[in-house]
């Protein structure tokens, strides 16, 4: 009779990895993918080598399992905000203060995501995960420009142009942060001048 795993022993070996993740982002917050080697995650989480390589098979996928869980929580915040009340531009301009202000909170952890040299299975990650921002910010772009909000233009060159320029703009204050206050206002005030977003308050700096 073929074994099969009880829901407990499933649940248990879901718990496990989960644990393992978190261990391992814990890590990249510190110091980047550079230092989520299979040891040291093997380490912190208190296990041996040999039980984390019975949930990845290296540290590239490992790497890319990280990415996915981090990126994920992301992108469903950037959605709740661009899903929120107001016009298209005030749900954009919320949206992009909220991806600012997150990725400086933990900054280390956002330039592993935008910007660290990774191994292939994580840069594959990243490419998808930068497509799903697109896709949020075409979707309200669309809504503003069907509205009236927004002028006629391209979506599909609009959104990819904000997810290059958010992610390029971060690249530096992420790497060696700013003193800079509101490196969120001028991020903000860029991608509504973009679009042809109407000038608000927020945008006089």
């Amino acid at each position: 009779m073929a074994y099969r795993e009880t829901a407990q022993i499933k649940a248990r070996k879901a718990a496990q990895r989960e644990s393992l993740l978190a261990t391992a982002e814990i890590l990249v917050r510190e110091g980047g993918f550079a230092a989520m080697t299979m040891q040291a995650v093997a380490a912190r989480a208190g296990v041996g080598v040999g039980t984390l390589y019975r949930y990845f098979d290296n540290k590239a996928t490992l790497a890319a399992a990280v990415f996915q869980r981090a990126t994920e929580r992301e992108v469903a915040a950037v959605a709740d905000a661009l899903s929120g009340p107001g016009g298209s531009a005030a749900r954009l301009e919320a949206a992009l203060r909220l991806f600012a202000r997150r990725a400086l909170a933990a900054p280390r952890l956002a330039w592993a995501l935008i910007a660290e040299p990774v191994e292939p299975e994580v840069d594959a990650e990243r490419l998808r995960y930068r497509a799903a921002y697109g896709d949020l910010y075409k979707r309200v772009l669309e809504q503003g420009v069907a509205a009236g909000e927004l002028p006629p233009q391209s979506t599909a060159l609009g959104a990819a142009a904000l997810v290059g320029a958010v992610a390029e703009a971060l690249v530096g204050p992420l790497a060696a942060p700013l003193a800079d206050a509101r490196l969120a206002d001028h991020l903000v005030a860029f991608g509504l001048r973009a679009v042809g977003a109407p000038a608000t308050l927020k945008e006089t700096l």
